[in-house]
This record gives structure tokens, sequence and C-alpha cells, in this order.
């Protein structure tokens, strides 16, 4: 299920984790706070779910896994919503397709928000009541805030392609009255070397994790290189420039196949102008920023795209030796937190103490399955089902994106999607 440390008596008092809980269940609301109540209803691809959706999943997490158990006079605020909200946990008994999520039009978003707030209420009356919570109280408390932290990343790009479907292209915001986001200037790409040799991967701070990143292990690496940024909009486009997407030599066959088929010509939400690319953003179109990542392309893409540079990709393994290497950290890096209502990435900046882009900003596909570390056990229960049943034929992402909360990250962390996958703010970084 989860990792946690030994939580001190300190840890475990009400107010700091009260606030922090409403801290997150106030940044879901705002998230989908500028969106019609119609918007919220909305699923136009099976990997998309309802905003309204999410709202309601989180705080059922809330109430299955904590209330239930610890809040001895807790009354469900409707019967139905366990099979409504219920995502995928088959010990939890049946539930709606994920498919047809977008047919809930009932209930109401405002009974939706209703639900949170009832949920809210009973969670906060059972920490400042209960003085005899036990550990594993707490160590569910902080899945449930990591867990709801997941769906607020989903949040911001559901949304983004729940309005980029629509004829009218809405803007989520105005971009009037935001920060502007001014490139710099492209930084010079730059191979840095790693050291080869044995090198230590998985969980090895103090604190939470996901069990996928345990245990931690030795793997052997040869020396490599890796770009000192990410690959930039402008290097992208000379790749559609010079036929990439027309020629099957760059490509693996069902990557070819699956682009012939959708008729994929650039990376998601480009739409080709007279005046050159635009790209949908949380507001409306806007002109494609050459100095910043590219994003939203599949691994098929990101592969295509490395083979027609004369690099490939990394590993998950090198990817994470290299940030242990660099001493990455999340202060340079663009997030959700700082970002809230403008996620999109920023170009790279110069100075090498940014740690060159690797926490932040775009989510790196790497030429590595999603597998289980040597030594992983499932855990018991419904939560065993949160990550082990989804290890396989999906591939491994690292260093979180725009859109991840920073708080939520660490260098250990394993994201996963199908090769074909592109809603997501994933970019590409190159490696030899």
């Amino acid at each position: 299920m989860t990792h946690v440390s030994v939580l001190p008596a300190a840890a475990r008092v009400a107010p700091t984790w009260l606030a922090r809980y409403r801290a997150v269940r106030a940044q879901s609301q705002a998230l989908c706070a500028p969106l019609l109540p119609e918007d919220t209803v909305v699923q136009p691809m099976l990997d998309v779910s309802p905003p309204k959706w999410h709202l309601a999943h989180t705080t059922w997490f809330w109430e299955t896994f904590l209330l239930k158990e610890y809040a001895h006079d807790y009354q469900l605020f409707h019967p139905d919503y366990a099979y409504l909200f219920n995502s995928y946990y088959n010990s939890l008994g049946s539930r709606v397709n994920r498919a047809d999520r977008g047919t809930l039009s009932r209930p109401a978003l405002a009974d939706v928000m209703a639900y949170r707030a009832h949920v809210d209420a009973a969670l906060a009356q059972l920490l400042t009541e209960r003085r005899d919570l036990p550990p594993l109280f707490f160590e569910l408390l902080e899945l449930g805030l990591q867990h709801e932290q997941q769906h607020q990343e989903l949040l911001a790009t559901d949304i983004k392609y729940i309005l980029s479907t629509s004829p009218l292209a809405p803007e989520y915001l105005p971009a009037a009255g935001l920060p502007v986001n001014e490139a710099a200037g492209t930084v010079p790409a730059a191979w840095l070397p790693v050291p080869g040799g044995v090198h230590r991967v998985g969980f090895q701070e103090n604190g939470f994790c996901f069990d996928n990143e345990l245990a931690a292990h030795d793997v052997l690496l040869a020396p490599f290189e890796l770009q000192n940024r990410l690959v930039t909009n402008a290097e992208y486009q000379a790749f559609i420039e010079a036929g990439g997407y027309r020629d099957f030599r760059y490509w693996m066959g069902e990557g070819w196949d699956l682009a012939q088929a959708q008729g994929w010509e650039a990376p998601l939400y480009w739409v080709r102008h007279a005046d050159g690319w635009h790209r949908f953003t949380h507001h409306g179109m806007q002109a494609v920023v050459a100095e910043a990542p590219v994003t939203h392309i599949s691994f098929y893409e990101a592969d295509a795209y490395a083979n027609w540079a004369g690099a490939r990709l990394l590993t998950e393994f090198e990817w994470e030796a290299a940030a242990r290497h660099f001493g990455a950290t999340t202060s340079a890096g663009t997030w959700l937190e700082s970002n809230l209502f403008d996620p999109q990435p920023l170009p790279a900046d110069a100075d090498p103490a940014q740690c060159h882009q690797l926490l932040g900003d775009c989510w790196e596909w790497t030429y590595s399955a999603y597998h289980a570390y040597p030594g992983y056990a499932r855990a018991a229960g419904a939560l065993g089902e949160y990550n082990g049943k989804f290890m396989v034929n999906q591939l491994v992402l690292r260093g979180g994106s725009c859109a991840t909360p920073e708080n939520h990250i660490r260098v250990s962390y394993r994201n996963f999607f199908h090769a074909d996958k592109r809603w997501q703010f994933t970019g590409i970084r190159l490696a030899r």
C-alpha cells in the first residue's frame, strides 16, 4: 500500500493534519471553480473522467477508507455513492463502468459539493475529537492526501482535454491578468555525463512513498550521457517539418500504425494556422512558444523523435541515477501550486544549479516497462489494488510536470501510462 516512517507523537497532532487536509481539499475545488456546471459532466474519451466525478471519487475515498472504519457514528451521505464513485476497487463491489462516468448527470454538482462538505466536517470532527487513533489511521490519511493530489493533476489535464473538444475552443480562464511566461531564449543543448557502475534506486528517504517505489535496490549501469534540458517545441517542430510523421523508419511498427490511423502530424493540441503552429491551452488557442518544452506526446512520438535526432530515451534507472547525481530538487521546476490556473512548462533556466529540468515542467517518457521492483509485495485488501494490478503493458515516466503538486513528487516517484497516451504533460529528454 504505502510506506510511512514511524510517526512521532508531534506528527499526529490534529491541527497539523487538519490544516493539510483542508488545504488539499480546497485546491481540488479551486481547480474546478472556473468551470460551468455543464463542463463538469463531460467525458470525451475513456482516459478522461468528468471533473464532477473526480470531486466525488476523492470524497468517496475518505469516506470508505477512513470514516467508515474509524468514525463509529458516521452516517453515509448517500447509500448509492459507493457504486457511483468507486474507481477500480474490485474488493469493494460493483461500480459504474469507467467509460460511462460521463452519463452521470445525477447527482448534480451541487449535491457532490454537499457530499464533500459532509465528509469534510466528519473528518475534521474525527481528527479533533479522537485521541486514540492508531498509526494505521495516519498512514491512510497520508495516502488519502497523496491520492487527492494525484487527482488534482488529472483534473488539470482532464479539464484541458474536455474544453479542447468543444468547437468553441473555450478558455478555462482568460489569459488577461495572468502572469506572462516570458521566454528568455533557448538554453543551448549540451550532453551531461553520468558515471557508470552500481547505482541505488528506489525510495531511500524518510516519509511517504507509494508501494511501487519499494524496495530500494542496486542496478548496474554503463556510463551514459543525457541532455541538459528537455526537448523544445522548436526542436520538435524541426522533426515535423523534416517529415518525421511521414517516415516509418523512425517509428516502432505499432506506433507507426497508430499515428497513420489517427492522422497524427504534430503533438496533441497543435493546430497549423496560416501564421504558424498554435496549440490549445487552458486559455484557448495560443501560438506555440518555441523555447518551451514540447508536451502532450506519446511514447511512440518521443521514441521516433529520439531516433530521428540520433539519440535515445533514458531508462527509468538512468533517469533516477542522473537525478541523484545532479542533486535534482523541486525548487526550480514549474508546479501546480505556483501556477494553479496557468499550467504550462517554462523554458529551461540557463543556470546549471536549476538541475536541468529533471523535476517539474514535463513528465519524461523512459524506455522502461512498468514492473514491480525486486521484493515487491502487494498489500492485502482493497488498497492492494492501488498500484500492483497495473504493472503490465505500460511504460514508466519520471520527474513530474507543471500540473503536479510540488509537495507530491520525489526523485523515486514512478508514474506510468500506456505508450499511446498524450493528454498528460509528457515530454522528451534525449540520452546516448
